[in-house]
């Protein structure tokens, strides 16, 4: 007998607020509500939770396990204990191969137009851009977490970070940082079951100045985008490069930035945990319940 919404079992994984906080994930409440009206039974659930049947569940989504890059080792053994008992989105390869910043480096290799990106490892020899606004961040990150911009002139400061994350183990990217991020934001293309959801453009989140360990906004003054033929094109070869094809998620949003050249360029893939901005796109609700149950029948 087919399965149908009313008897579909669905995990929503999030994080553990702090003690005495309340969960930053606006999206939970609403797609929850959303999954029961359609007669789905929907559990908010930790995904550190130890006490957590996961193959009592027909899908466990990965909707914001904001902590993982803190805990990416713990984080990346759950998923694959977990996408052996139950069906996980996104695919456990995927997760896995997304928890690594270094896929921009497969990204270029695939002929995607991406941020120029360089790594340093542990025990590299510090290169840094002596002439051009950079970026260094980690290949292990979310909310701009370690994320600093610099000046050229600023180069012992940009040294002390390196040092202070390799010293975590955090292998480093250096990245050119683009002017047109101050003009044109940053273009979020978000999309589910296979079909763009909806679009989102945001500020420039690193401000001059800002310490690389100092709070951040992550989405300034973000606001609805109609996404142009060229950022959507740029997009479908980004999700075409990943493991097994776009066929195999259920959920991924491209964040884009223009190059010096004017045209647009991946800054980062997330088909982790993304931010669904479902409070600034209500409308959207019902494609992702639809895309959910979808998935779990």
């Amino acid at each position: 007998m087919a399965r149908t919404a009313d008897r579909a079992r669905i995990a929503l994984a999030t994080y553990r607020p702090e003690e005495g906080e309340t969960s930053a994930d606006r999206d939970l409440p609403v797609l929850r509500a959303a999954l029961e009206e359609a007669g789905a039974e929907a559990a908010v659930v930790h995904w550190d939770d130890s006490a957590v049947d996961w193959a009592a569940f027909d899908l466990v989504v990965i909707r914001s396990t904001w902590d993982y890059s803190r805990r990416l080792a713990e984080f990346v053994a759950w998923v694959e204990r977990c996408a052996k008992v139950t069906r996980l989105a996104n695919p456990a390869d995927v997760v896995r191969w997304n928890s690594d910043k270094r896929y921009v480096g497969d990204l270029a290799a695939a002929g995607v137009p991406v941020v120029p990106t360089r790594y340093l490892a542990p025990g590299d020899p510090v290169e840094l851009p002596g002439d051009t606004e950079f970026v260094v961040k980690p290949t292990a990150g979310a909310g701009a977490r370690y994320a600093a911009r610099y000046l050229p002139g600023e180069r012992e400061t940009a040294v002390r970070q390196l040092a202070r994350m390799h010293a975590e183990g955090l292998t480093a990217m250096v990245q050119p940082y683009l002017k047109g991020v101050d003009v044109r934001g940053e273009r979020a293309l978000q999309f589910y079951g296979g079909r763009l959801l909806h679009a989102s453009r945001k500020g420039a989140v690193l401000e001059p100045g800002t310490p690389f360990d100092g709070d951040k906004v992550p989405h300034p003054r973000l606001e609805v985008w109609e996404p142009s033929a060229a950022e959507l094109a740029v997009a479908g070869r980004a999700l075409a490069a990943v493991p097994g094809g776009p066929d195999a998620l259920l959920y991924a949003r491209v964040d884009l930035v223009d190059g010096d050249d004017g045209e647009p360029r991946v800054m980062e893939l997330e088909l982790i945990e993304p931010n669904l901005f479902l409070w600034l796109h209500p409308g959207s609700v019902p494609a992702v319940v639809e895309a959910v149950l979808r998935a779990a029948l």
